[in-house]
């Protein structure tokens, strides 16, 4: 059997209709640049994640790096954010010329630790420096929006909610991207909402950041020709926004999907005690998590080792992610090491995505779990 750790052509052969007949009218009208699908996308995706404004940009790390520069981080300023991250995270703050400051992240869902967060807010030296927290829903996993919320009032920082991965989330009935003064999704093929390229939203209830994101996504000019500042190329393309406003009509029943799947792994790895050697992310149905990752941890065995078994049993895997930030050479200059982060450390060496896509069968899932029993009974 081969099981792909993604698969978009599934999904595909369900809307090919209606993707083709969109494509068509598109051509026939000649309006390819910030057009009338990705004004309806913006406008759809701010009533489905329940902000005002909602702003289509060339890809997640674009959004991510706009959102730093419409609130004026730059020289001299931090940032707070988690080091177990993909690598946009961090560098949206550095290439608006501020630091990051990494802190380590939880077990188990790996998001970031609000423990060691208010630490640094109460006593970092320069404090009145720290400007922004930028927090990550890793795997789809919401972090406590509750706390960020707080962390607002009482410290006065700006939160960016990183949700990459997490479109859709909620935290006890509160949805993502509803505390960030500004908030950030990817429409990457492989997200739970994901394009036929590269794409990303800009979200807020701020009406000026709003204003600030779009004149910054074309150049920085609110009327052509006209510049306020020096801003960017960072449009989203009217033919992804075409397609991802089919996909959304679908991305409750794609999350819904995801959760029955990751809860068939849940009971799998129960029903053969397997449970000693793996540590799995645990069902959400409400949402908390939407499983744009299915991640275990060994707590026994070889993660390497693990991944090249499975994959000679045809069946893909990824390592999200194999180094942290903080040791990632380009951030050498801020003077972390080996050892100040040890549960994102541990990370790299025990995690392994398994396959998990909302078209994904249970005799494909029966037989990822049945492989993995086979490794640790061999």
């Amino acid at each position: 059997m081969k099981i792909p750790l993604f698969d978009m052509t599934r999904q595909y052969e369900k809307i090919r209709e209606e993707v083709l007949e969109t494509l068509d009218n598109i051509f026939k009208t000649g309006k390819v640049i910030l057009g009338p699908h990705v004004k309806a996308l913006e406008e759809e995706l701010a009533e489905y994640a329940g902000t005002k404004y909602a702003i289509g940009v060339a890809n997640g790390s674009d959004a991510l790096f706009l959102s730093v520069r419409a609130l004026n981080i730059g020289e001299g300023d931090y940032v707070i954010t988690t080091p177990y991250t993909f690598f946009a995270t961090a560098s949206c703050i550095t290439r608006n010329g501020a630091k990051p400051i990494f802190v380590d992240v939880e077990e188990k869902y790996y998001n970031m630790d609000l423990n060691k967060v208010e630490e640094i807010l109460k006593n970092h030296p320069e404090r009145e420096k720290i400007k922004a927290i930028i927090p990550v829903h890793l795997f789809g996993k919401t972090i406590d929006l509750e706390r960020l919320q707080y962390f607002k009032e009482k410290y006065g920082v700006y939160i960016i909610e990183d949700g990459a991965q997490s479109i859709g989330s909620m935290w006890k009935g509160k949805k993502g991207f509803s505390v960030g003064d500004l908030s950030i999704t990817s429409f990457f093929p492989t997200k739970n909402l994901g394009g036929y390229g590269d794409g990303g939203m800009v979200f807020t209830n701020n009406e000026e950041l709003a204003t600030r994101v779009r004149k910054l996504r074309v150049h920085g000019a609110a009327k052509k020709y006209y510049h306020d500042e020096v801003g960017f190329n960072s449009r989203l393309d009217e033919v992804q926004a075409a397609i991802l406003r089919i996909k959304l009509k679908h991305l409750d029943e794609y999350i819904e999907n995801r959760i029955k799947i990751a809860k068939k792994y849940d009971e799998l790895f129960k029903a053969y005690k397997l449970e000693k050697y793996v540590e799995y992310p645990g069902v959400f149905e409400d949402k908390s998590h939407v499983y744009h990752q299915y991640v275990i941890t060994l707590k026994k065995g070889n993660r390497d080792e693990l991944r090249e078994y499975l994959t000679e049993k045809g069946i893909g895997t990824s390592i999200y992610y194999p180094k942290g930030l903080h040791e990632q050479k380009c951030f050498e200059y801020l003077g972390y090491k080996k050892g100040d982060f040890p549960i994102t450390e541990k990370a790299t060496e025990t995690t392994l995505a398994l396959p998990i896509f909302p078209e994904l069968t249970e005799n494909e899932v029966e037989y990822i779990v049945e492989s993995i029993k086979e490794y640790f009974n061999n």
